[in-house]
């Protein structure tokens, strides 16, 4: 009997009820027992709901609930705490903390974040792992047990998910000071999650979900082949009863099927959406084995309606050839990147809103193509028919293709990715127009989005404030902001952003080709929400999107102000993006749009423009083979995007946790004037990779975390500048916060901002007149 499964559920809630129920906690309004109680109300919601949907009994996910960061989840399961979070009074103030830092200074309590990363090609950041060399390691915490229990209870048996112990360590890193490689903790390791697996299987556990998504990585095979034969063959050992469903998804297995091929595993996942070509050689595995193939049919991270009878297809192949007693139907990856729900969406056109799935709706598509296979298409004959009508629909809908768009993408040509000049001809000319100093300050661009800003967007989408009246108020916020950043000494100021919702769903709102969801969120990091737009067809810009209030901001300082934009790339990659055409054409569709923005700021006299793309590195392909291809395309977007300007016109952008050593080359070839990159959680190692390729253009590394409410002291501060310039040449160096200020509030903004420049101005002093 084939079997309708699921790899993970969105944790955050239909309506954000995690992000809720946490930030209260933080701000003292709900105790810890009302923060646990309500965490697990909001689990035992979504495993009925799956329970509800068909999803079979046995591979409903548990412990995918996290109230801020999986792989956090696995440092406290498994004892891997920093030392300088051990004198913690609580677990969970610890976990926290290691999440987001914390600051008591009258409790003597100052210890920052740990460093954060992209949860691969996705927008999901993840804690990353730090290890030392005699790393011990022990079951420091029955989560997935109690979860398991907790669903027990309420007659729901569940399949426990755990990070696998390969992909944990690969994904982590040496800590500070060290440079082993992590996966030689494997032997120590193995004891702890031995322990875990025999506790879920006395438990009553019938199968247990080991994610190793690493395996869609490029892979060492001779080495990793032995690493995963040692960890399997001991976890199968020390659980004989318990099945393991290995899971693997993001992309292709290619040469990584020999290292799983043999394991002495129940089940294997792969995903068959980013890499449908696996299914014949996974298949071949198979039919030499008595392992489960699990089948990810289902696209687990966008939210365009499947083709079910192409899924049907696939699966009904697997089941002519194992048997339907080994075949799983699920998701892709697990359902924590997409939305939960459609039903709250009650604005969108309906035509558009008829070609979506979020994650609920993908639990039935699932189970759908399960009972087309299972008891024949006949059974779900009408569900078969609407989805048909629906795919039909959106191939024919005049809403996607807009001939415009399409001539001015194939006039497109090389010298439309070319500044004018080199970037020394250019800075020269710029110093002569702005006047900086040494170690010019600025910020990354939003700053707080306090309540009264968001209540104020609120009333206008209500009707309760006129247009004229909101922007009354907006004008007031940015007048403030600059008045502070006068005060605090800032020298190329911005305006705040307070007219912006998110950072892409702003842009895309004021673009034709983007429609948006009422509760599309999904969880980006901690109780991070954003709601990604979703591209459904041809991109064009019918109006200005930030000019009025950008050339406003300017008229209220004699000080340069930076217009700020959001990136091509980004804009794809934070978006639900239409699968119907390349992305290449769909990025530089939003190229042209964000050009003519551009050309329109320079027009109004801003001399700096910001043209953020943190997201190029996410965007990069997890198979070496494929980076040339991807990159090529995301830098030509990016200056398609930036190139139109005069040389006097400041160019910047901004990037946020990448290793730059992968991408380099290109980051070189954005040719930006200045580029701001998060740099301050990263140990400063970042910097190495502009040293080692002679970057020549100026740079301002983050230098104080501020997705984190920590206040860094000046001294700090200074000790980072110092130790910036022992890799950058100063008379190219910017003084800035590593990210926008949105997340924070005005207290810490104020304090830090002020350290910031002061340290700068103690930096001029020492510096100026002193050769380079």
């Amino acid at each position: 009997m084939v079997t309708p499964t699921n790899l993970g559920f969105p944790r955050i809630g239909g309506n954000r009820e995690l992000k809720k129920l946490v930030e209260n906690y933080w701000s003292g309004k709900l105790d810890q027992k009302a923060l646990l109680t309500g965490a697990k109300n909001l689990r035992a919601e979504h495993w009925k709901l799956q329970l509800d949907a068909g999803i079979s009994q046995g591979h409903i996910p548990s412990n995918d609930f996290s109230f801020y960061d999986q792989v956090l989840d696995h440092l406290h399961l498994f004892g891997v705490i920093p030392q300088r979070y051990a004198n913690l009074p609580s677990h969970l103030e610890t976990y926290f903390a290691m999440g987001r830092g914390l600051q008591k200074p009258d409790q003597g309590v100052d210890v920052p974040a740990m460093e954060m990363k992209k949860w691969f090609d996705t927008n999901y950041h993840f804690i990353v792992p730090k290890f030392e060399p005699n790393q011990t390691f022990s079951l420091a915490s029955t989560k997935p047990l109690d979860e398991y229990l907790e669903a027990k209870a309420l007659g729901i048996q569940t399949r426990p998910v755990i990070l696998g112990p390969v992909s944990f360590l690969h994904l982590g890193q040496a800590a500070k000071g060290h440079t082993f490689d992590p996966i030689t903790l494997l032997d120590s390791l193995l004891p702890a999650y031995e322990s875990l697996l025999t506790k879920l299987a006395e438990a009553g556990a019938e199968w247990v979900q080991l994610d190793e998504p690493i395996l869609a990585f490029d892979l060492p095979q001779e080495s990793y082949k032995a690493h995963y034969a040692k960890a399997y063959e001991r976890l199968t050992r020390a659980a004989p009863g318990l099945k393991v469903l290995l899971a693997t998804y993001f992309g292709r297995l290619g040469e990584n099927l020999n290292i799983v091929a043999g394991l002495p595993i129940s089940g294997l996942h792969v995903d068959l959406v980013r890499a449908p070509e696996e299914l014949e050689p996974v298949l071949q595995v198979a039919s030499k084995s008595n392992i489960v193939l699990s089948l990810g049919v289902i696209n687990g991270r966008n939210i365009w309606k499947a083709d079910l009878d192409a899924g049907i297809a696939i699966v009904n192949k697997a089941v002519g050839l194992i048997g339907a007693d080994r075949v799983f139907v699920g998701p892709s990856c697990s359902l924590l990147h997409s939305p939960h729900s459609l039903a709250a969406e009650t604005k969108m056109d309906a035509a558009i809103l008829d070609w979506l799935a979020f994650a609920t709706e993908k639990l039935q598509e699932i189970v759908t193509i399960s009972k087309a296979v299972k008891d024949g298409e006949a059974s779900v004959a009408a569900a078969l028919d609407a989805n048909r009508k629906s795919l039909q629909s959106r191939r024919t809908s005049p809403l996607i293709h807009d001939p415009a768009v399409q001539s001015a993408l194939k006039s497109v040509n090389p010298a439309m990715f070319t500044r004018k000049s080199p970037f020394a001809a250019r800075w020269a000319v710029q110093q002569a127009k702005l006047h900086l100093p040494l170690f010019p300050t600025t910020t990354v661009g939003s700053f707080p989005q306090t309540k009264e800003v968001r209540v104020a967007r609120q009333k206008l989408k209500k009707g309760e404030y006129t247009l004229e009246t909101y922007n009354e108020f907006i004008k007031g916020e940015i007048e403030k902001c600059i008045k502070f950043q006068e005060e605090w000494g800032l020298d190329v100021l911005v305006h705040g952003e307070f007219e912006r919702n998110d950072m892409v769903e702003y842009f895309g709102e004021c673009l034709k080709g983007y429609v948006f969801s009422q509760n599309g969120w999904v969880q980006s990091y901690g109780s991070r929400c954003v709601k990604p737009p979703i591209i459904y067809g041809d991109v064009s810009r019918p109006k200005a999107m930030t000019v009025d209030w950008t050339v406003y901001a300017a008229s209220r300082t004699t000080l340069p102000m930076k217009g700020m934009l959001t990136g091509p790339v980004t804009m794809l990659q934070w978006s639900f993006v239409r699968d119907d055409q390349p992305r290449k054409d769909t990025a530089f569709q939003l190229a042209l749009a964000i050009r003519q923005e551009v050309g329109d700021l320079e027009a109004g006299k801003i001399p700096v423009i910001q043209i953020d793309e943190p997201a190029i590195r996410e965007g990069l392909p997890l198979r070496k083979s494929d980076w040339a291809a991807y990159l090529e395309w995301a830098a030509n977007a990016f200056l398609l995007s930036s190139t139109g300007v005069e040389d006097a016109t400041q160019i910047h952008t901004h990037m946020c946790y990448s290793d730059f050593n992968d991408i380099f080359p290109t980051i070189a070839a954005l040719d930006a004037d200045a580029i701001t990159i998060e740099n301050s959680k990263s140990d400063l190692k970042l910097l190495s990779a502009f040293r080692t390729y002679s970057y020549t253009n100026s740079i301002g590394p983050g230098l104080y975390d501020i997705h984190s409410p920590r206040i860094p002291t000046e001294e700090e501060m200074s000790e980072r500048l110092e130790e910036m310039l022992k890799y950058l040449d100063r008379k190219l160096v910017w003084v800035n916060p590593d990210c926008g200020l949105k997340t924070r509030g005005w207290k810490e903004t104020e304090a830090a901002l002020r350290g910031m420049c002061n340290v700068a101005r103690k930096a001029r002093a020492k510096f100026e007149g002193v050769k380079a």
